[in-house]
């Protein structure tokens, strides 16, 4: 039965994970190497909590005790009495299979240990490690607290066992999980990232600008949010590197990143968290404003 949880990383992806796992009851340590970050991530989910004791959805109560539940560690071997390990680690294949070396390592041989990636194949993490029927996806979205969507992704090895029991955890988190198969970007990134890539495209090509075609998307295909926004919100980053998945996975050239992509990522323009990619972002403002190499 899974009590204790052990979350790998406390960005943005990692700290909405641990504020879901402790606000519905589990004893949760995040660890991360930065001692700053794991103070930045319980700033982060203190106050993500407190706008919901504002609208209602949290009592003050409850949030208190979901931070007490709330334990950070600088190592990762203190994850070893864990239940579940969930690793949100950046989106990065060799770092990733290094932590799963150290997590099979250091872990009781039931534990099950489950990755936040992307994109990344599960099958190829789980070769890694001697468990390889204990290791699953467990894709949450972006915002945590309060995208409903887990994807539960199945390697190759991954048991029944192992599945129904995170289909299961994911439930008593209030999310709707969704079993898929192991292949590059599973089901949301496999559909999501060529149409993000094309929207690049587009505004490469001068049919449109960075307004227009989110504004094409959001009110023509009844998107909350434009592909454009979307991609500085994701970070353009991790919209390149899953891209990149593909299109070597896949080996087919519909994949391939647009060089506009490339072009702002190598200038470091990526998005919402460097303040600039095709919209400029000031801090406490949710007006959009162009970025200037942008407006026509």
């Amino acid at each position: 039965m899974i009590k204790k949880i052990a979350v790998i990383g406390a960005g943005t992806m990692g700290n909405g994970i641990a504020h879901v796992f402790a606000q519905f009851g589990y004893t949760t340590t995040l660890i991360d190497v930065s001692d700053e970050r794991l103070k930045s991530a319980l700033n982060t989910i203190g106050k993500n909590m407190e706008r919901m004791v504002a609208k209602g959805t949290l009592t003050a109560d409850d949030k208190a005790a979901a931070l007490q539940r709330i334990h950070t560690s600088l190592q990762i071997a203190s994850a070893s009495d864990a239940d579940l390990v969930v690793e949100a680690a950046t989106e990065n294949t060799e770092i990733k299979l290094s932590i799963f070396r150290e997590l099979d390592a250091c872990c009781r041989p039931e534990t099950i240990l489950a990755t936040n990636t992307s994109s990344i194949s599960i099958t190829k993490i789980a070769a890694v490690t001697k468990r390889p029927s204990q290791v699953i996806g467990m894709h949450f979205m972006n915002p945590v607290p309060v995208m409903k969507l887990v994807e539960v992704i199945r390697g190759y090895a991954t048991s029944d066992a192992c599945l129904k029991q995170i289909m299961e955890c994911s439930r008593t988190l209030g999310k709707v999980p969704v079993e898929v198969n192991d292949y590059p970007g599973f089901v949301a990134n496999r559909v999501l990232m060529p149409m993000i890539n094309e929207a690049i495209e587009t505004l490469r090509e001068g049919v449109a600008g960075v307004e227009e075609i989110d504004t094409v998307m959001k009110l023509g295909m009844a998107h909350p949010m434009g592909p454009l926004q979307l991609a500085d919100f994701i970070g353009l980053d991790v919209c390149l590197a899953i891209l990149r998945v593909l299109h070597e996975g896949f080996g087919n050239p519909k994949y391939a990143p647009s060089p506009l992509l490339i072009n702002m990522v190598t200038a470091g323009h990526l998005g919402v968290k460097t303040g600039e990619g095709f919209y400029k972002y000031s801090p406490g403002s949710k007006e959009l404003v162009v970025s200037d190499r942008f407006k026509t």
